[in-house]
């Protein structure tokens, strides 16, 4: 089966270290679906109107591999317990998908151009499908999530001075508090001296977590 690439996405994450681990964690930042040429037809986006959030079937492209492990080691868990492959949403797979729920904010047809808001795909990465999200059948709230965290754990108290952030847009702050409230450092990282940068919105982002707190340093 020849997977084709349908479309790119294009936002602010421009690299993988700060990305929300999952969809839908951080709605604060807006993302572009942008079609290629062969498939930017008005006419394919008739009736998505109706829905409200969509399943995006995308690449992990830049952890594509040779070969493949049973087991892997989630970050979350500290990077030293190994869980089998199926029981996590590491890129690291036999076949290096995503999967992700986005919502959408604007469709515009004139561009053919889908805005959307949650994703967790980095900038430029290669979308193979979209297909609308079903609440009826797509929505288990009792659903178990096994050892994943549940909604507000493991996130930090940001502690960011105003004028650090005035270099940044006004309308991208609210995102970039956001994701930082996320705490981006891997599982296993618990050292509270260590400067993290992580890059955002064309900015390094310098900051410090101790104590359930993060506090950044300098927006260059």
């Amino acid at each position: 089966m020849n997977l084709k690439v349908i479309a790119h996405i294009r936002n602010d994450f421009t690299a993988k270290f700060g990305i929300p681990r999952q969809s839908g964690l951080v709605s604060e930042v807006c993302s572009t679906i942008e079609f290629t040429p062969e498939y930017r037809n008005a006419d394919a986006l008739r009736g998505l109107d109706g829905y409200s959030h969509l399943w995006l079937i995308w690449e992990f492209s830049k952890a594509v591999q040779e070969g493949w492990s049973p087991t892997v080691r989630p970050p979350r868990l500290g990077g030293n317990t190994r869980m089998g492959v199926f029981a996590t949403r590491s890129p690291y797979r036999p076949n290096s998908l995503g999967l992700s729920s986005v919502k959408i904010e604007k469709i515009d047809l004139k561009r053919v151009e889908i805005t959307v808001s949650g994703a967790d795909l980095l900038n430029g990465t290669p979308i193979f499908d979209i297909k609308p999200y079903l609440p009826y059948t797509d929505s288990h709230p009792d659903a178990k999530g096994g050892f994943a965290f549940g909604p507000g754990e493991g996130t930090v108290e940001v502690d960011c001075p105003a004028e650090l952030l005035e270099p940044v847009p006004a309308e991208k702050r609210a995102g970039l508090l956001a994701l930082l409230a996320q705490d981006p450092r891997p599982g296993y990282a618990d050292d509270p001296h260590r400067i993290y940068g992580m890059e955002y919105a064309g900015f390094e982002v310098k900051f410090t977590v101790s104590g359930g707190r993060l506090t950044v340093l300098e927006i260059q």
